[in-house]
């Protein structure tokens, strides 16, 4: 498991850092210095690493050749404007490379890799060194008296930082305080990720290097994953005893990193949680076996702490989104226990029912009403749902709609909510458009009947004004009759349509094919609207449609004034073409409706009236009342259809959409 390489940038140029950073994102960790004096210690830090120095930057040339110099760890990639004196100083130095800041993108990534590889066979070399030395270091017995770790480490010095604390920071600023007396170290710092997919990043310490804030450790970083793999702490003691390579190493840098002694993992919930480190004993004296058990047991208590707090902060997080849900939503919420105590009482519900929260609260549920209450203890015991219910608050003369529930877990009863809708408003608004409908409905309907009594009022008046001086003549009288007799069936007529439009007859509904209507309806058309040959009617009606609940009279009529409002607006044309089809609608492998059209060639309706072509009384014929089409919504609407009308300029198409027998209504 190799550790990510790591690249210093030196630099002033923010644009740098950036551009820096997007090319190197999936090859290495890139920690930026801007500050002369930090370098040094950076580089100290970090151990063997490539460093990026921008020739531009303060000092740079000073520091370019005493890092070269001193620091032969250290890999060092100059970047300067071209063609630049001190570009030129660089690559006469012997720098590992020397390259313009302008540098393209795959061929500057292909630099850092081989710049990478390179220092990883220089620390391969090093690494066969450190064997060399350290076997023979073995085979030396050490005569050093052993040393004395001093007492144990207390677990009773760890202060009681399980206690709440106001936040997250605040609780990892006490344990760091609290864990540094407990073991007695100089050094501790704290690097935990607040949640899956976030980077490790440091959270508190004390007296960390400068540089600990600014490093961060994604999920697939090489220290995260030998954590994960060992899951053991990380001592400098174990160093000269860990056998592989590639271990050591990064052992070996991370705690250079950290300016640390001991790496200790904290688990939750059998993940990495973050670690803490830990600095030199304030004694001088080095950890034994005791005291690294010590610390592990330390650590364990930290991570409980810690976890708990996590838990606890998101639980907090989403006490408060509902919360703030709750009481931002437009319905009033009631909610209470099993023992009908009210124990939420949000804002809306206040206003809706005039009753304080503190009114409320705590308090038995017949403090918000005897019905609301009645409604709520009802729920308790229900095991369906209940059927919504609307009423008029007797306290504030407010329309109300409520919706009540049981809370259950595991079918066991938590309590019962009730969601409160005030209707006042919609109501208002409901009954004012009503009016608006109402004086339009009269006011259309005193223009159509005005238009359509006013002729065969003017012809019964024109003869009987005659009457007088041409009684003798005996064809005057004979065309009288039929006039006057034809001019009052006319207005029965009109009397007849207009009654039957406000007293529609009750609709019988069982189970029929919905094909025996649409025959009747045709047949309806054709005998009372006087649709003659000319007209071409096509149908198409399978045998293999679901049956409808329906009325078979009704939806007769409906299909009747579609067809004779096909032919109308297909009169003019040479071959006036009309084609009723019916076919069945699916939801999955279930039948969920029937589809009838009705398609005609005519020219379409006028934008203008549109949108009115259901209204009453709307008609651009020179006679009738236009109730034809509101008649047709209406039963539809009665057997939960609906209709759907496409114009264009070619004709017209109108869709009815019923419901399957057993389907879901609409």
């Amino acid at each position: 498991m190799s550790p990510t390489p790591l690249a210093v940038l030196y630099t002033q140029d923010a644009d740098l850092v950036r551009r820096t950073r997007a090319y190197l994102r999936n090859l290495a960790q890139v920690r930026h210095v801007a500050d002369a004096d930090r370098l040094e210690p950076v580089l100290q830090q970090t151990g063997p690493a490539v460093l990026m120095m921008d020739l531009r930057a303060k000092e740079s040339r000073e520091l370019l050749a005493e890092i070269h110099e001193e620091n032969h760890d250290v890999l060092i990639i100059a970047l300067g404007v071209t063609h630049s004196e001190p570009l030129r100083e660089a690559e006469e130095m012997g720098i590992y490379a020397a390259e313009e800041l302008g540098l393209a993108r795959r061929r500057f990534q292909a630099l850092l890799e081989r710049a990478f590889d390179y220092q990883k066979l220089l620390e391969q070399n090093r690494e066969f060194r450190d064997t060399s030395t350290r076997d023979r270091a073995l085979k030396t017995p050490d005569l050093r008296p052993a040393t004395d770790s001093g007492r144990g480490l207390s677990l009773l010095r760890l202060p009681c930082v399980l206690r709440r604390s106001d936040s997250m920071d605040a609780l990892v600023s006490s344990a760091v305080e609290a864990v540094a007396d407990a073991a007695g170290v100089s050094r501790v710092g704290i690097f935990l990720r607040t949640a899956k997919g976030q980077p490790y990043s440091f959270r508190g310490g004390l007296r960390c290097l400068p540089e600990t804030d600014q490093l961060q450790f994604g999920e697939r970083d090489a220290l995260v994953r030998w954590l994960e793999l060992h899951a053991h702490l990380i001592s400098r003691n174990q160093l000269a005893q860990t056998p592989e390579d590639r271990s050591r190493a990064l052992m070996r840098r991370a705690l250079d990193m950290f300016g640390a002694e001991v790496i200790v993992p904290l688990f939750a919930q059998n993940t990495v949680l973050g670690w803490i480190f830990f600095g030199n004993r304030v004694t001088g004296q080095l950890f034994d076996d005791r005291g690294l058990e010590s610390l592990t047991v330390l650590a364990e208590h930290v991570s409980t702490i810690l976890e708990n707090a996590f838990l606890y902060e998101e639980a907090t997080v989403q006490k408060t989104l509902a919360e703030t849900l709750l009481k931002s939503i437009p319905p009033g919420i009631v909610a209470v226990d099993m023992d009908a105590t009210v124990r939420w009482f949000n804002p809306r519900a206040e206003k809706i029912l005039g009753i304080s929260s503190t009114e409320a609260l705590n308090k038995p549920v017949e403090r918000v009403g005897n019905k609301l209450a009645g409604l709520l203890r009802e729920a308790l015991e229900a095991k369906e749902s209940l059927p919504r219910q609307q009423w008029i608050d007797a306290t504030t003369r407010r329309s109300v709609s409520v919706e009540a529930r049981r809370l259950a877990d595991n079918e066991s009863t938590l309590g019962a909510v009730a969601v409160i809708n005030d209707l006042t408003a919609e109501e208002t608004i409901r009954e004012k458009q009503s009016l608006v409908d109402r004086a339009a409905f009269w006011t259309d309907l005193a223009a159509s009947m005005s238009h359509e009594i006013r002729n065969p009022l003017v012809a019964i008046k024109t003869f009987a004004q005659l009457l007088p001086e041409r009684f003798d003549d005996a064809d005057f009288r004979k065309e009288f009759k039929q006039i006057v007799v034809q001019e009052i069936d006319r207005l029965d007529k009109i009397i007849t349509q207009i009654n039957n439009f406000a007293h529609p007859p009750e609709l019988i509904l069982k189970s029929i094919d919905v094909r025996a209507p649409v025959k009747k309806g045709l047949e309806i058309a054709r005998s009372r609207f006087g649709i003659n040959g000319k007209v071409e009617i096509e149908t198409s009606l399978p045998s293999d449609l679901p049956r409808v609940l329906g009325d078979e009279s009704a939806l007769a009529e409906a299909f009747a004034h579609l067809v004779a409002n096909a032919a109308e607006a297909s009169a003019d044309r040479n071959k006036p073409q009309i084609s009723l089809s019916a076919k069945r609608l699916r939801e999955g492998k279930q039948a969920a409706a029937v589809v009838i059209t009705v398609r005609d060639n005519g020219h379409g309706i006028a934008p203008d009236i549109k949108e009115k072509i259901f209204s009453p009384f709307c008609t651009t014929k020179p006679r009738g009342m236009g109730l034809g089409l509101p008649i047709v919504k209406r039963t539809v609407f009665d057997h939960h259809g609906r209709v759907e009308v496409d114009s264009t300029a070619k004709g017209t198409l109108v869709s009815v959409v019923l419901p399957a027998t057993g389907a879901p209504r609409d």
